[in-house]
């Protein structure tokens, strides 16, 4: 079922009126059954691995909590690692088999076949989620719940379950388990935020993905600049994809009352790297500093093992997206980007939430700062659009050729526009949540739902072709 159709719409407008109608001690339950329909509707043959993960979450958080009440702090340990192992057991399997055996294949011209696997939806997502309640549990961040019924809404919430936010369980779980009362504030907050993942998936993502898909298709004969477009336009589609999908989740949660974590943060207005990745995927990057980057002994030890740390989380990052030499290589050119930032101690410079605060216009050093963070990024995204590290190598080299000054727009000239119309919305509305909230700007509903049926229309009539979300595969 696609978030951005109208059976969605459907689904979710009849998942808010059940759950408003219902007694509010029933309203979790509401939640939990319109999850696992929302699940069901994508392929009943995945509902056993996210009941796997479930069950063995459930469980043995509540032996390590035992142990740990009972005094034996070995124990729970081993329990956690128990799970730790079954959890991420069952992803590695899943995802990463078939990639060992083709570099085992390579390595050692072997010859052994490949296995058709299910790539379940959503698992790395939940399978972060999970195994994080499973190590808050186990340092005492929170109480393990008794709940099993309760626990798999926690795990299964459908807003978020196929592509995030990455949720805590000490952030989300009262939120899903308390009663909520029927707000109006709420409903126009969560159809603001839904109408404006639209825009970004169905206008911008989409029709950059035509354009993206001609130009990589047939990369060998574009001209350098033609490829630049290319690697430009991605970079758009994939901020558009994948934070659309998230607005339309924070959306969805908001008409139930319940707060999902902000998960992008206008990140192609950041000033050096750092700040792009404290913009960008936020609840994924903040799942890797707290449960691996701090655990290792994150920025409070001696420098080489900073680097070293530094590096264990962008690679982790990049297999985490997928089996393939291109997220590895991805996670490694955004650790190098790192260096010199961590080298000199400036990768916590820009931490303010707000850029050029309650100005117009960047200053010429901001400005030239977001541009060359931007560029940098770009690369990075060809790195992870290729198909394998060889067209990545062909793609940059054929891209900084001398045809590189040969300008031309053979391909997605409307896309281009779009993207710079989402910049300049985007780059005025910086200082709120996201970019469509105007309800406390504009007090007049008559101009209000004015903007609202302008922004529908757009999404009518000028959406592109309509393709999958990309974070679908991950």
């Amino acid at each position: 079922m696609s978030l951005v159709s109208n059976l969605f719409l459907l689904f979710v407008a009849v998942s808010v009126l059940v759950y408003y109608i219902v007694p509010h001690k029933f309203q979790w339950l509401v939640l939990l059954c319109f999850s696992y329909i929302y699940y069901l509707a994508g392929g009943v043959r995945y509902v056993g691995f996210i009941l796997f993960s479930t069950l063995v979450t459930w469980g043995i958080a509540l032996a390590v909590e035992k142990a740990e009440a009972g005094g034996s702090h070995k124990s729970a340990r081993n329990f956690l690692v128990l799970g730790l192992i079954l959890n991420f057991g069952m992803l590695g399997v899943i995802k990463y088999t078939n990639f060992m055996i083709e570099n085992l294949n390579a390595l050692f011209h072997m010859n052994l076949r490949g296995m058709e696997i299910l790539l379940p939806l959503g698992i790395s997502f939940y399978t972060f989620q999970s195994s994080g309640y499973l190590l808050d549990v186990y340092w005492k961040r929170c109480e393990a719940e008794k709940n099993p019924v309760k626990y798999a809404l926690f795990v299964s919430f459908f807003p978020q379950i196929l592509q995030g936010p990455i949720g805590r369980y000490s952030r989300l779980a009262h939120q899903l388990y308390e009663p909520h009362k029927f707000e109006g504030k709420n409903i126009t907050r969560g159809f603001e935020r839904i109408l404006w993942g639209f825009f970004k998936k169905m206008i911008i993502a989409d029709n950059c993905a035509m354009a993206v898909n001609e130009i990589w298709g047939s990369y060998q004969y574009q001209s350098g600049f033609t490829l630049l477009l290319g690697g430009l336009l991605f970079t758009f589609q994939i901020y558009g994809d994948f934070s659309g999908y998230s607005d339309i989740a924070i959306g969805c949660a908001r008409l139930f009352g319940i707060d999902l974590m902000k998960n992008f943060n206008y990140p192609y207005f950041s000033r050096d790297i750092s700040e792009f990745w404290r913009r960008w995927h936020i609840s994924l990057s903040t799942w890797f500093r707290d449960y691996i980057y701090i655990p290792l002994g994150g920025s409070r030890c001696k420098k080489t093992k900073i680097i070293r740390n530094t590096f264990i989380i962008f690679i982790i990052s990049g297999l985490w997206h997928g089996a393939n030499w291109t997220f590895i290589l991805w996670g490694i050119y955004h650790a190098l980007l790192f260096m010199p930032l961590l080298l000199l101690n400036k990768n916590r410079r820009y931490t303010k939430n707000v850029i050029a605060e309650g100005k117009l216009l960047p200053s010429f050093k901001e400005a030239v700062q977001m541009f060359s963070t931007f560029f940098l990024v770009l690369i990075g995204w060809i790195i992870f659009r290729s198909n394998d590290i060889g067209e990545a190598s062909d793609y940059l080299a054929r891209l900084f050729s001398p045809s590189l000054f040969e300008v031309s727009f053979p391909h997605g000239k409307r896309a281009l526009i779009y993207c710079l119309v989402l910049l300049i919305i985007e780059w005025m509305q910086r200082e709120k949540e996201h970019a469509l909230q105007i309800n406390k700007e504009i007090k007049s509903p008559v101009v209000r739902w004015g903007i609202y049926y302008i922004l529908i229309f757009i999404i009518v009539f000028l959406q592109g072709t309509p393709a999958d979300f990309i974070y679908f595969q991950f």
